[in-house]
């Protein structure tokens, strides 16, 4: 349950600005890893805020443009296809929360990473498991991610009409799984992901 006095706890005479920081994006078969860092003002409380996975689609749009509106500041990044395959999804993830985090105009003095690795960030962090249901900021920083990628796949949807996209966002549903072997891969698709996938094809 998002707890409105978790980032205020951390408030000291050394961290006066916190960031929560998630990603959106580790789990699909295509697309880039996309991270968000946000500083939101102390006391604000947003209606309806909460895990990005636990709201609707129309949910987390209307709180998208609170958020933007509101925060102190944010920002919003990504780790390529490209990069993932090189360096690996973990490692991706954390080098989207960094640009995210190294993106903002105000520097925290401490950034708030959900989940349980911190690796790479150019400011003192804390890792937070099932931040996103818990930090206000991470929440924030959640939505941010998660509907900024689902926008993409809007767009990858209208490159690649065949593999459904909108519905399914990269995620390995039958349909998305169905296209691959039907169509074959695209430039925006994982190969790391798909080697089980491919190989009993």
């Amino acid at each position: 349950m998002l707890n409105y006095s978790f980032d205020a706890s951390f408030i000291n005479e050394n961290v006066k600005i916190i960031c929560g920081v998630d990603e959106a994006g580790r789990g699909p078969l295509a697309g880039p890893v996309v991270a968000a860092a946000c500083i939101l003002p102390e006391g604000l409380i947003i209606e309806g805020l909460d895990d990005s996975k636990k709201l609707t689609e129309k949910k987390r749009e209307k709180i998208f443009d609170v958020i933007v509106e509101n925060a102190l500041d944010y920002s919003i990044a990504s780790a390529s296809v490209e990069e993932i395959e090189e360096i690996n999804i973990l490692n991706a993830a954390m080098l989207a929360m960094k640009r995210a985090i190294d993106g903002l105009k105000i520097k925290p003095d401490l950034a708030l990473i959900d989940g349980n690795c911190s690796r790479g960030f150019t400011v003192p962090t804390k890792t937070v498991v099932g931040g996103d249901a818990t930090s206000q900021s991470i929440a924030a920083a959640s939505i941010l991610a998660k509907v900024t990628r689902d926008r993409m796949c809007y767009e990858f949807d209208k490159e690649y009409p065949e593999y459904g996209f909108a519905k399914h966002k990269g995620y390995g549903t039958k349909l998305h799984t169905e296209a691959i072997k039907t169509y074959g891969l695209t430039p925006i698709h994982r190969p790391s992901f798909l080697t089980k996938l491919l190989k009993n094809d």
